[in-house]
């Protein structure tokens, strides 16, 4: 199966970044949805507007994936009716992808890597950088993530089609939750002392950040050992963070 083309790919892609926009309780993220895939749709259809509408029709009903994650659903759509692959299936295949999508999603982007950023950024804030420069950093590190998300979703779901939802189960971004489980949990601890001391000469960030990234790189290499670690990773955090204060609580 060739590639999707550039230049429908790249309208897709730019689409899914609205696939909240029309969110509602009754179809909930679906209108979205078929906003996003009217660029391939349209291809298909050729010059057949009836054709187009009522393939519109098929994606404008219930969906309620992931939205960082809703490329991997909107590309193996694409592909799926590309190929062909008769309504029912396909209705059939949006309603068995939301959940994995959602439940992949919620623990990398919700549990983990938004308060992740967060945390960094209050982190920086207390060691003394100026307010702009958190809040630059949260947002070049959490849009950073959540557009690569995108990008990585519209490749694979086009790859995998149909059987995206058996290359999640064997996909490495499924481990990743665990791995930034000690990142997050040293930056939590990392946070505590800072806010909790009335004052104190400030510190530096670089020997903070060298030691969470070394926490980081050990969690990246073993993550089921170092999960179970998780609460001496946030101590380590806050015995770190006052060492380098030399301040009294």
């Amino acid at each position: 199966m060739a590639e999707l083309d550039q230049r429908p790919g790249l309208r897709v892609l730019l689409r899914s970044l609205t696939i909240q926009a029309s969110w509602n309780y009754r179809t909930m993220q679906g209108a979205g949805l078929a906003f996003a895939l009217i660029p391939v749709l349209a291809r298909l259809a050729g010059g057949d507007r009836q054709a187009l509408a009522a393939a519109v029709g098929r994606h404008a009903g219930f969906y309620n994936g992931h939205p960082y994650l809703s490329t991997v659903a909107i590309a193996a759509l694409a592909r799926m009716e590309s190929e062909g692959v008769d309504s029912g299936q396909i209705e059939q295949f949006k309603n068995a992808i939301v959940g994995p999508l959602g439940g992949l999603g919620d623990r990398l982007v919700w549990a983990r890597w938004r308060p992740l950023c967060a945390l960094i950024a209050i982190l920086l804030f207390s060691l003394g950088a100026p307010w702009w420069a958190a809040v630059g950093g949260f947002l070049a590190l959490y849009n950073a993530v959540q557009l690569g998300l995108r990008v990585w979703g519209l490749r694979f779901g086009w790859r995998h089609g149909r059987d995206v939802g058996r290359a999640l189960l064997a996909s490495p971004l499924r481990r990743i939750p665990d791995r930034i489980t000690i990142p997050l949990v040293f930056a939590g601890g990392a946070v505590l002392p800072p806010l909790a001391l009335e004052a104190g000469g400030a510190v530096g960030p670089l020997p903070a950040v060298s030691v969470a990234l070394a926490v980081a790189a050990l969690g990246y290499w073993r993550p089921t050992v170092f999960a179970r670690l998780a609460p001496l990773g946030l101590l380590a955090g806050s015995l770190v963070i006052v060492a380098l204060e030399m301040s009294v609580w």
